[in-house]
């Protein structure tokens, strides 16, 4: 097994694992390779396999992460995906064991990640994390969990910020998302496909985008990287949601 990191000198030659071959979404794939390279002056690492594939790990400092969680000295995973033939092969223990030596490296106190209590889409698989040990930490209303894997006993635990507490977002009508460029998909499916199906059902719908780490990290949502909100209720973060062949059926599940 071979994996590669991607940097600000191989970024523009390396696919990022998501929409390197969807035509639709290559301004949004062009404003995620935007994004990681921004973020690598941070300490940011996207670790992949070398293969056509979507097998690949992102992490970084939590302090610089964007999301609102409170916990110093410790990693927090972004996205990690292994998809599927690749299952069931190693590669998610691989990845996951080299982002804990590199906490290690680093004199980390360990790794946190922002999770679905129940398995939400776009999201690291709660399951199996807990497998792997890592421990719930603080939760919240919409059903998301902060996660730690701690190397020794935290100075303080690991939190999400008060602004998520209440599982809700300030705009009580009609349709809310939050998103960033975090995911290379986002852009075109808010801004295209959300938008004509929230129109084709006479839905009022307001889009936040979080342009940096500070608008991230005080959002009503963990799941900076999409969440939809309806009446100021959290609904999901399954980008599928935006189209209209999905739509109907996602809100009434």
């Amino acid at each position: 097994m071979t994996y590669i990191e991607l940097s600000k000198e191989n970024i523009a030659s390396e696919h990022i694992c998501c929409a390197f071959s969807d035509k639709k979404c290559a301004q949004s794939y062009e404003l995620k390779k935007q994004w990681l390279t921004n973020q690598f002056e941070h300490g940011y690492v996207f670790r992949r396999l070398d293969e056509r594939a979507k097998v690949f790990i992102e992490y970084g400092p939590t302090e610089q992460a964007w999301a609102p969680v409170t916990t110093p000295n410790t990693l927090m995973l972004g996205c990690f995906w292994v998809s599927g033939s690749y299952k069931g092969k190693g590669h998610g223990k691989a990845l996951l064991d080299s982002a804990i030596e590199d906490a290690k490296r680093q004199g980390k106190d360990g790794l946190v990640a922002v999770v679905g209590s129940k398995k939400y889409h776009f999201m690291s698989d709660t399951k199996w994390l807990l497998d792997q040990g890592f421990k719930v930490c603080d939760t919240t209303p919409a059903g998301f969990s902060l996660l730690s894997l701690s190397f020794k006993e935290p100075k303080c635990m690991p939190a999400f910020n008060d602004c998520v507490k209440s599982g809700e977002c300030p705009e009580k009508a009609g349709l809310v998302v939050y998103y960033s460029n975090r995911c290379p998909y986002c852009e075109y499916h808010v801004r295209e496909s959300l938008v004509e199906t929230a129109a084709k059902r006479g839905l009022p719908l307001k889009i936040i985008k979080l342009e940096n780490m500070a608008e991230a990290q005080s959002a009503p949502t963990p799941a900076t990287l999409f969440s939809l909100f309806k009446d100021g209720k959290f609904v999901t973060t399954d980008l599928s949601v935006c189209m209209d062949s999905r739509f109907d059926k996602v809100i009434c599940e």
